[in-house]
């Protein structure tokens, strides 16, 4: 499953590159992926969604806020409520559990991941894990970060004509790049979780 958030001829139509020349695909293909990958990281989270769901175990200690209406377990991102089961226990036993909400409110209707799940009582106590299958991620890429990941992969791609971090023309003279792309951060800074950046 792809996991870059823009493709091939996106990047190819940016440099204006011919889409019939692939002389300089592989290079192309590693200047998608790193940038892809480096927005992961700047901002804590992906953007891709799983294509089946997938299991993951929380421990709501340190994960859940109290609410006037119930305990809000904080989760990875998730794109889809399609094949959602949440369950609690521990590996050697699992429980289903039911009465709880996905939040913020209408977030897979506005394009946003689901964030966390409330429930009127507790999650656990002492031992007990939530395990949670889903298919996590985003239920679409964000316009920003497809944006966002053709500059950084049109910069990562450049770079192999300025090696030192210095570029240059006759009109302009030499140039120091700049460590973090002002435009890419702008365009991703929005979607950055807290404690990352």
């Amino acid at each position: 499953m792809p996991t870059e958030y823009a493709d091939l001829g996106m990047l190819k139509r940016q440099l204006n590159l011919d889409d019939d020349d692939d002389s300089r695909d592989a290079l192309l293909e590693q200047a998608l992926t790193a940038a892809s990958r480096s927005i992961d990281r700047a901002t804590g989270r992906r953007f891709w969604l799983d294509g089946t769901a997938v299991q993951r175990v929380y421990r709501p200690q340190g994960r859940t806020v109290l609410e006037d209406d119930g305990t809000v377990l904080l989760v990875d991102d998730i794109g889809s409520t399609s094949g959602l089961v949440v369950e609690t226990g521990s590996p050697a036993a699992w429980s289903a559990l039911t009465g709880w909400e996905t939040l913020p409110d209408n977030a897979l209707t506005d394009g946003r991941p689901v964030t966390a799940l409330l429930r009127a009582g507790s999650w656990g106590s002492g031992t007990s894990r939530v395990r949670i299958t889903a298919r996590f991620g985003w239920p679409a890429v964000p316009d920003e970060i497809v944006q966002a990941t053709l500059l950084q992969a049109n910069r990562l791609y450049k770079r192999k004509d300025s090696p030192e971090g210095v570029t240059g023309s006759a009109e302009w003279g030499v140039v120091r790049l700049s460590r973090r792309d002002p435009d890419v951060w702008n365009l991703i800074e929005p979607y950055v979780l807290p404690g990352f950046g």
